[in-house]
Parts: C-alpha cells; sequence; structure tokens
C-alpha cells in the first residue's frame, strides 16, 4: 500500500510557476512509476508528466517544455515545476504510482492549481 500526498498547488498568474510535490509512505517509493494527472471541472482526467523508476519521463504535447517531473528517491518525493502557467492548466492536479507509467494504482487526494489571466 502506498499513500500519496500533493502540496504546492495555488493561484497564479498567467506566465507564473508553481511546483508541485507528492510525498509517498513506505519503503519501496523508487519501485514505482509516478504520474502527474489534472482534472478540469466538466472534462476527463489526463496524464501530463510520468516519470519511470529508471527516470525516464514523457509529457504530453500540451505541457511539453512548459512542465517538468523530476524524483527523489530519498526523500519519496516526485515533484513536478511548472513554468508558463496558462489558464487552462487550471485543475485539480493529482499524483499516482504504479508499476510502469500511465497504469496507476494508488493515487493522491489532489491539490487546486489556478492560473488566472
Amino acid at each position: 500500500q502506498v499513500q500519496l500526498v500533493e502540496s504546492g498547488g495555488g493561484l497564479v498568474q498567467a506566465g507564473g510557476s508553481l511546483r508541485l510535490s507528492c510525498a509517498a509512505s513506505g519503503r519501496t517509493f523508487s519501485t514505482y512509476a509516478m504520474d502527474w494527472y489534472r482534472q478540469a471541472p466538466g472534462k476527463e482526467r489526463e496524464l501530463v508528466a510520468a516519470i519511470s523508476r529508471g527516470a525516464n519521463t514523457y509529457y504530453p504535447n500540451s505541457v511539453k517544455g512548459r512542465f517538468t517531473i523530476s524524483r527523489d528517491n530519498a526523500k519519496n518525493t516526485v515533484y513536478l515545476q511548472m513554468n508558463g502557467l496558462k489558464p487552462e492548466d487550471t485543475a485539480v492536479y493529482y499524483c499516482a504510482a504504479g508499476r510502469t507509467i500511465a497504469t496507476p494504482d494508488y493515487w493522491g487526494q489532489g491539490t487546486q492549481v489556478t492560473v488566472s489571466s
């Protein structure tokens, strides 16, 4: 069992930056691939970044070049650095853990990110 707790969300102006963190419980963090998803009101949840156990990363075109995912296995934490934020990035952001990327078994509770124009 893995418990995930996100932090770092908030309100930011367009063009600004935020860094989200996701702290994981347990001693097996390094064995999980980690994902960041987001869900805006009325929209489906979408994958915005993923990092494998070997630190390979994936980004969809919508955030490529603006978002960076990283992990610190010593701290059981995964990060999402978001730069150049746009109003359309407004959503609840969730971290997730699974044995491979984009196949989550565990979810955090989410953190709200709001980008004002």
